[in-house]
């Protein structure tokens, strides 16, 4: 009998041990349960987990060669088809360094206390504006001394014995009519600017104005030179078509030098009252056509081909 009393005591123990237990483990439960509402309340709603997207870009690697030595300057990697060639050049400054302008402070390169120039020695400079007065006084003068005659480049027996024809006196005056206009544009017309060039540029300038007017000077105040084939009528029409030109010429280049401002942008001129101007409705630049109009009506007039090569 004890011994059975003493089991059914042990089980109720147990029993009652469990029940506790129970009760333990379901009060955690709700705490965890309730712990896991607040924490899914509280992140909102579930996103969709984005996808993830394979670029398909083309990458490319540009070589950048020097134009003269043909000797490899540096290798522009990672460029992507839809790239423009000033996106390019953009790449090259920041990988070989930009040239710099003269109002670049040291502050805006500066990437430490040591900063490191490379300079180039293009030699002797000049302004532009010596090299356009270089250019157009030599063909001036050239030509006058041609027109004079002077013993060293003609016989001066046959040049006193010919007569000069009316053509050749017109054309020194076109010509001087011609040089003079371009002085007096660029000293007073023209905004040259401020910069300079190498010496060699200037040379190459003269070389070929002075050059050329020293050819065609030659053969139209030669003794031997032979006048237009339809006389005074090519002349004429030639002589008038010429100015007529060069008077265009000047009135663009006024419009040109004198553009339209809107705020901070520059508007490229349209054609006025100016008849002169209304060539802008054919081209962009009449300028160019006027001048190369006065060259064609100088050599039909002079009937000289040097005249159209330098056309």
């Amino acid at each position: 009998m004890f011994k059975r009393h003493k089991s059914l005591a042990s089980e109720r123990k147990r029993a009652l041990l469990s029940q506790r237990a129970t009760r333990f483990i379901l009060k955690d439960d709700m705490r965890n349960f309730h712990f896991l509402s607040k924490l899914v309340l509280s992140a909102g709603p579930l996103r969709p987990t984005p996808a993830v997207k394979h670029s398909k870009t083309t990458h490319f690697e540009i070589e950048i060669f020097d134009a003269q030595t043909r000797k490899q300057i540096c290798i522009l990697d990672k460029v992507t088809q839809s790239s423009t060639i000033h996106d390019v050049k953009q790449k090259f400054h920041k990988a070989c360094g930009p040239f710099l302008k003269d109002y670049i402070t040291i502050q805006s390169i500066a990437a430490s206390s040591i900063v490191t120039l490379y300079a180039t020695d293009l030699g002797q400079q000049v302004s532009w504006t010596t090299v356009f007065l270089a250019e157009y006084t030599g063909p001036l003068l050239i030509y006058l001394l041609f027109y004079l005659r002077i013993p060293c480049i003609y016989d001066g027996k046959e040049s006193a014995r010919r007569l000069r024809h009316p053509v050749v006196h017109l054309a020194c005056f076109c010509h001087c009519i011609h040089y003079i206009r371009y002085l007096l544009e660029t000293l007073f017309v023209h905004k040259v600017s401020a910069g300079h060039t190498p010496l060699k540029n200037l040379i190459m300038s003269c070389a070929f104005y002075w050059g050329f007017t020293s050819w065609i000077a030659y053969y139209i105040n030669h003794p031997l030179y032979t006048p237009p084939s339809f006389g005074n009528r090519q002349i004429t029409v030639s002589a008038i078509n010429f100015l007529i030109c060069e008077a265009g010429n000047h009135f663009i280049n006024v419009m040109l030098s004198h553009p339209n401002h809107t705020g901070n942008n520059a508007c490229f001129p349209s054609p006025n009252y100016n008849p002169f101007t209304w060539m802008f409705f054919l081209v962009s630049c009449p300028n160019y056509t006027y001048e190369i109009g006065s060259w064609i009506s100088f050599t039909v007039m002079t009937q000289t081909l040097p005249g159209g090569l330098t056309a």
